[in-house]
Formats: structure tokens, C-alpha cells, sequence
């Protein structure tokens, strides 16, 4: 189990104490080593007259411990001997702090704890794996990780964005979602202030894309990702890896933008970086240097080129000193542990930071619950979210041409085979046959939408793990919008098929079965929708479909009388999705015709005898009653049982998400 907790310092292998002091940029211009050092000299922030609170994020003495799972180790050929795990120090006693109008790179090779380091600091931790004695805003101390995600924006390293949206729409419904308590013209007009701001405006219009539909480039769609974590203006950004990626050019763009907005808007912006060009060098103030957990430099790029310059050696002309500090790692761990880098701390003229008090807390959550009420906030995400999901079905041009093709080519498909059934023995075979098989085609053909589910989700956990809308909100805008477009694929399945079968000519039976195909269809969609929120990827829920769907075909009653099915199987007969429509469809197409005759026996050349009749059609299959609509409460209730589950599940992992 992973913990995050404050301890005094442990003693490295040199007998070096480990604790680390807090860093500043220094304001002197102390003479550098290295010649290129002029260029990217840091410069001291400048003080802005500006009202906006300013804030300075401390974090003392902080260590994380990850507890790996169980495993089991082979001692021979024949023996598993389970292996009892051990903690892993993921970090040890990191302290550092970073002030406002700065960019702090941490910097470190691959497996230094960087990306742990950002999500503990960012608050995306559970409650139980974070300490509040490690980190405090304005010297008041955090004592939850919702008090971080409340005033730290926080971007991953994985942009999850829909791909079907341009940039202006993102940034928009991001703002509907964030900002319920502000008017639209000014939620647009901050949108609009945003996109100048992120130098979007050219790309306003543009899909943000994926692999398979080319839209904007890394680098704008990395710049988007920070904008949908910077839309409430939070005073504090923490980054991922914003340049992993990206091509030299596109990198120093983003980084050059997080540099002109924390100086125009005093935020305090910290990210992790790999091995930073000349250029990108120039916009960071001060570099946090992990290696192992532990901390191997915390300052400016002058005290770092000076503790090079003092272990005897010189960076190459074709390296700057961050990529020359990775290849000498060891070095400066080995030296930092030594002199505790006492010495060459640097003193910066000290700021005046507005005080955090937990009374704002306490009142800004109050403000929230009153705008909430007074806006009806569900109602409104609903309303936003059925708004995005039509935008997204319209653009899917796969799925909507997949499913009309799926329904016309199917029911016509249906149709050639089954033109014209006979009122006959056979003809009444047939047409059990062609209801199993609509049931077939009708509760598979919605796996398709399983990968758009799944890249939905990635974007669902983000989205309502910071709060930007219920779960609840999601599933009811998902059924809403659904419904009617599931219709439409229902009726075109249906009047092909019904009609030119020549099923039951009632019109009245004709807008049941229609009926009953959308139910089909919906509860085929439930069950996708449920699975996807079960399955890690597309692989093993393809597979989880087919299993289920499998498993109800066969105990439906179609294949295996509801006699025959063994006793600890029986309960997958109630639960299958085949047999309460297939029983339904049976009914409305012979309750109507009971007593018209589809075989006779000739007893002699004058007169016949009746041997199967609609009623012994359907007493064959145990329907005695009209069950319609009882069937019909049951197949909408499986609608809703699995939309339920879906939500719950979903929630669940809403709740233990931390992107």
C-alpha cells in the first residue's frame, strides 16, 4: 500500500544526511563555469502591482512508499514459493518550494518518482496516502488532498480529449462544466481570453483528432490539454511531462506560454522535464534534481553549473549542464548527500504572499453548494452533456453509418430469406427461427460502439474525478440522447422484415414488434454500456460480450427447454436477454391468430382435422398467458438494472481515480 509520510532523514550509504533545504533562484550575477550560462541566465521575477494573490507551495521533508501486490517466485522446476513484498521508496524526504510568476522543472532520469512527486503535490492521492504535515500553500498547512485539487490544476501526461470536438467546443463545454456560476457570455468571453492566451485562436475551428482522424498538432493539442485544467484559473499549475512528445520546436512553444502566463498572471507553475534544450533553459527559474527518489540539486542552473565546477569537471560545449548533470547522476547524488549543499544555498529577497486561511475553505465550498442549488447544476450538466453527445454521434461517422447499414442490411438480409413464410407446419419453424435470429443480429450489433465507449472513458474519469459533472449527470444525458437514435435503427430493422415476411398484418402488431426491437436495442446498449465500465481494454471486453452474450443465447429456451436445463444452470434462464423478447415476439405474432390453423390431417377425402393451431404454437413454448407486457417491464427493467450497474461502477472508479 502506497503512504505518504513526513520522517526525519535517513542516512544515506555515505553516512550523509539526506534532508533538503528549500530553494531559491539567486539574484547575483555570480560568475558561471560554463560559457553558455549567459544565455539562459535566470532573472529574478518580476514584482507586479497586480491584486492577484500570490502563492508559494512548500513541500517539506516528503516520502512515499509503494507496497507491490503478492507475487510468487519459483525456487525449482517443480515448487512455488510465495514471495513476501517489500516496500519500494518511491520518494525520500523531497523538500522544495516554488513561488509565484516561476516555472520549477523536476528533472530526473525515467523511474525517479517525478510523475509521484506531481499527483501527491497536486492532490490526485487517496485521503489515506497523503500526510498533511508535507505540504502546506502560504505556510498554512494542507490537511486534505481535496483542499490541493481545489486550487492546483493538474496536467497529465496522456491528453485525454475527444477527438470529435474542435478546440473552441472543448474549451467551451470545459467552461459549462467548471464554471456553472458565471453567465455564458462570460464563460465565452474567458474561453475566448484563454485561446489568445494558449495562441489557439488559429486553431479555433480545428478538430482536436486521434490517430485515425488527423486534427491538430502535438504541440496545440498538449496546449489544449492545459487549457482544460487552467479554464477555473487555478493560482497553482502542476504538469506532466508537457513537452513528452513533442518536437523541439512545439516544446519551447508550450514551455515559452507557461512562462509568459505565470509572469502576466502570477501563478506558480511546476512541471517535470526531460533533458531541456539551450532555449527552454532561459523561461525555467529554478530545477529540482531527482535521482532515486532523493533530491542531487534544488536551485538555479548557475548553482548547479558551480557544483560541477567544484567536483572537478567541465560540461561539454555541446551539452547543457541539465543533460550533463543526468550523465554524472551518481556524482551529484554522491555530493549532495556529502554537503548537504548548505554552502551554496542562494537567499532571493523575500515576497509577500496573501494569507490561505481555512475559513476560505470553508466559505468557497459554502459559495459552491449556493450557486449549485441556484443554477440547478444537474439539470444544466445534463443539458451540456446531451449537447456534447449529439455533436460526437453526428461527427461519428462510423458508428452512424455502421448502424443504419447494420439495420437496413440486416433486415433486408432477413427479409430475401424469409420472403413470404407459409401458414404451414414449416412455416411456423421458420418463423421461430427468423425471431432467434433477429434476436442474434439484433443484441450483437451494438459491440461496435464498445471502443468509443471506452475512449469516452478515459475522458469520463478525468472530467468527473475533478468534478466537472456526476456520473449520474453522464448516464442520464448517455439514455436521452440515445433513445431516439436507437429508434430510428429500430424502425429501419423493422419494416423491412415485418413486411415483406409477411409476419402478423396487424398494424397494431406491427407497432409492438417495432416496439420491442427498440427495446431489444436498448438493452443490448445497457449491457455494452455496463461491460465497458468492467473491461481494462477492447480486447477483453470483446471477449467479455461474446461470453455473455453466448451464455444467454443457449439458456434463452430456444436450444435447451426450460425441463432440460440443469438445476444450477436454471438461473441463467431468468436472467437471459434472449427469452423474455423471444417469448414476446411469439405471443404478438400468434395471441391474435389462437385459433387459425397452420397443419391438417386428411381423415378422409371430405374433411380434414386441424393437428397445430396458433394456440398449440404457443402452449408449446409454455405461453399460456399474455404476457406482453409483464415481458416488456422486464426487458425495460434489465435497461435500466445494467445502466445502474454501469453508474455504480463507474462511480466507484471515478472515485479512486487520480488523473
Amino acid at each position: 500500500m502506497a503512504t505518504c509520510f513526513k520522517q526525519q532523514p535517513q542516512p544515506s550509504m555515505n553516512n550523509g544526511d539526506d534532508s533538503v533545504i528549500l530553494f531559491s533562484t539567486s539574484n547575483s550575477p555570480e560568475e558561471s563555469t560554463s560559457p553558455a550560462s549567459s544565455f539562459y541566465h535566470s532573472s529574478p521575477p518580476p514584482h507586479h502591482s497586480s491584486s492577484n494573490p500570490t502563492y508559494k507551495l512548500t513541500v517539506q521533508n516528503l516520502s512515499h512508499t509503494f507496497l507491490p501486490s503478492k507475487g510468487f517466485i519459483t525456487t525449482s522446476f517443480c515448487h512455488l514459493v510465495q514471495k513476501k513484498p517489500k516496500p519500494v521508496s518511491i520518494l525520500k524526504s523531497v523538500s522544495f518550494s516554488a513561488t509565484s510568476s516561476e516555472i520549477l522543472a523536476i528533472v530526473g532520469p525515467s523511474g525517479t518518482g517525478k510523475s509521484t512527486l506531481l499527483r501527491i503535490v497536486s492532490g490526485r492521492v487517496k485521503d489515506n496516502d497523503f500526510d498533511p504535515k508535507c505540504v502546506s500553500i502560504n505556510d498554512h498547512q494542507i490537511t486534505s488532498p481535496a483542499q490541493l485539487r481545489k486550487i492546483c490544476g493538474f496536467v497529465a501526461q496522456e491528453d485525454n480529449l475527444l477527438p470529435l470536438l474542435t478546440v473552441k467546443e472543448t474549451l467551451m463545454f470545459t467552461a459549462k462544466f467548471r464554471l456553472k456560476g458565471i453567465g455564458a457570455k462570460e464563460r465565452e468571453d474567458r474561453v475566448e481570453r484563454l485561446m489568445q492566451e494558449l495562441r489557439l485562436v488559429h486553431v479555433t475551428d480545428s478538430f482536436i483528432g486521434d490517430e485515425e482522424n488527423r486534427g491538430i498538432s502535438g504541440g496545440e493539442r498538449k496546449r489544449v490539454s492545459i487549457g482544460v485544467d487552467m479554464i477555473h484559473d487555478p493560482p497553482i499549475l502542476l504538469l506532466d511531462e508537457p513537452t513528452s512528445g513533442l518536437d523541439s520546436s512545439s516544446a519551447l512553444q508550450v514551455i515559452e506560454m507557461l512562462s509568459t502566463m505565470a509572469k502576466s498572471k502570477q501563478r506558480t507553475v511546476v512541471l517535470s522535464i526531460h533533458q531541456p534544450s539551450y532555449r527552454i533553459l532561459y523561461h525555467i527559474s529554478s530545477f529540482l534534481i531527482l535521482s532515486h527518489g532523493s533530491v542531487v540539486h534544488n536551485g538555479s542552473i548557475e548553482l548547479l553549473e558551480e557544483t560541477i565546477s567544484k567536483l572537478g569537471l567541465q560540461i561539454p560545449v555541446q551539452l547543457n549542464a541539465i543533460e550533463f548533470s543526468m550523465e554524472i547522476i551518481q556524482t551529484l547524488e554522491d555530493s549532495y548527500s556529502r554537503t548537504d549543499q548548505i554552502s551554496g544555498t542562494e537567499n532571493k529577497e523575500p515576497y509577500s504572499y496573501s494569507s490561505w486561511p481555512e475559513e476560505e475553505i470553508v466559505r468557497d465550498q459554502q459559495d459552491s453548494r449556493k450557486i449549485g442549488t441556484y443554477y440547478f447544476s444537474s439539470l444544466y450538466e445534463i443539458m451540456f452533456l446531451c449537447s456534447r453527445f449529439w455533436k460526437i454521434i453526428y461527427r461519428t461517422k462510423q458508428l452512424f453509418l455502421a448502424r443504419t447499414m447494420q439495420a437496413l442490411v440486416g433486415g433486408f438480409g432477413l427479409a430475401s430469406v424469409y420472403m413470404k413464410v407459409r401458414k404451414d407446419e414449416e412455416g411456423v419453424a421458420e418463423r421461430l427461427g427468423l425471431f432467434a435470429f433477429s434476436l442474434s443480429f439484433l443484441l450483437s450489433s451494438t459491440v461496435e460502439a464498445l471502443p468509443i465507449y471506452l475512449q469516452e472513458r478515459r475522458v469520463l474519469m478525468k472530467e468527473a474525478s475533478r468534478g466537472a459533472y456526476r456520473i449520474s449527470s453522464y448516464m442520464i444525458a448517455n439514455t436521452f440522447v440515445f433513445l431516439p437514435f436507437l429508434f430510428a435503427v429500430a424502425i429501419l430493422f423493422s419494416v423491412p422484415v415485418y413486411w415483406l415476411v409477411g409476419l402478423n398484418p396487424s398494424i397494431a402488431a406491427f407497432a409492438f414488434f417495432t416496439f420491442v426491437v427498440w427495446l431489444i436495442i436498448l438493452m443490448a446498449s445497457s449491457l455494452v454500456l455496463f461491460l465497458s465500465a468492467v473491461s481494462p481494454d477492447f480486447i477483453s471486453g470483446n471477449s467479455l460480450i461474446c461470453t455473455v452474450l453466448g451464455a444467454f443465447f443457449l439458456f434463452s429456451g430456444y436450444f435447451i427447454p426450460k425441463e432440460s436445463i440443469p438445476k444450477y444452470w436454471l438461473f441463467m434462464y431468468y436472467v437471459s436477454l434472449y427469452r423474455y423478447p423471444l417469448d414476446t415476439l411469439l405471443i404478438n405474432e400468434y395471441w391474435s391468430i389462437q385459433s387459425e390453423c397452420f397443419s391438417w390431417h386428411p381423415q378422409d377425402y371430405s374433411h380434414s382435422k386441424c393437428l397445430l393451431t396458433g394456440n398449440d404454437v404457443l402452449k408449446s413454448r409454455g405461453l399460456d398467458k399474455d404476457t406482453r407486457w409483464i415481458n416488456v417491464g422486464i426487458m425495460f427493467g434489465f435497461f435500466v438494472l445494467y445502466r445502474v450497474l454501469c453508474w455504480i461502477i463507474l462511480s466507484r472508479r471515478a472515485s479512486k481515480t487520480t488523473i
